[in-house]
């Protein structure tokens, strides 16, 4: 089953490194991973999709990450309600008699070009992973020449209180 970790950190060299060495200890792999600074100067967030089969070992993983020196919070945020994102960005195979058919199944994507040449269109498609799966599904027949992916960054979703009734008072 695949869990989504955060970790809030202390932007310092070897973090990701100890970080990084804890969860292949545990024999966790890593499915995906980004790393960027967050609102607060010199601090970042980590977010990671692992592949977790035990949840006692996945308890145990977040307990030693939050021992961590340079490591602030941890959260399994798997369960949460959450906006998750990542950025995909694909070469494709185009030449001028299939260009009009492969922005045809872009479009629906909003999947934006960035780069053309004669025979290769290079886009980027930001969303849910599930909807970068499907694109590129999508153009594998037209013959993929590069794909990059960013990982998963997520967060989780403020909830919404509902407002205090009005009390109506009369002069």
């Amino acid at each position: 089953m695949k869990r989504i970790i955060t970790t809030t950190v202390i932007n310092q060299s070897g973090v990701l490194n100890r970080v990084t060495g804890l969860l292949m200890k545990r024999q966790f792999n890593i499915e995906s991973i980004s790393v960027g600074p967050t609102e607060q100067a010199g601090i970042s967030k980590m977010t990671f999709v692992v592949n977790v089969e035990d949840e006692r070992k996945l308890e145990q993983l977040l307990k030693q990450l939050q021992k961590q020196i340079d490591v602030l919070k941890v959260n399994d945020i798997t369960d949460k309600a959450m906006v998750m994102r990542e950025l995909a960005l694909i070469k494709v195979v185009s030449s001028p008699a299939v260009r009009s058919e492969i922005y045809s199944i872009t479009e629906p994507f909003r999947a934006a070009v960035i780069d053309m040449s004669k025979n290769v269109t290079t886009f980027q498609v930001t969303g849910e992973p599930e909807k970068i799966d499907a694109l590129v599904d999508l153009l594998k027949p037209y013959g993929i020449k590069e794909l990059t992916r960013s990982g998963v960054s997520a967060f989780v979703r403020e909830t919404q209180k509902a407002p205090a009734p009005q009390q109506l008072s009369i002069l």
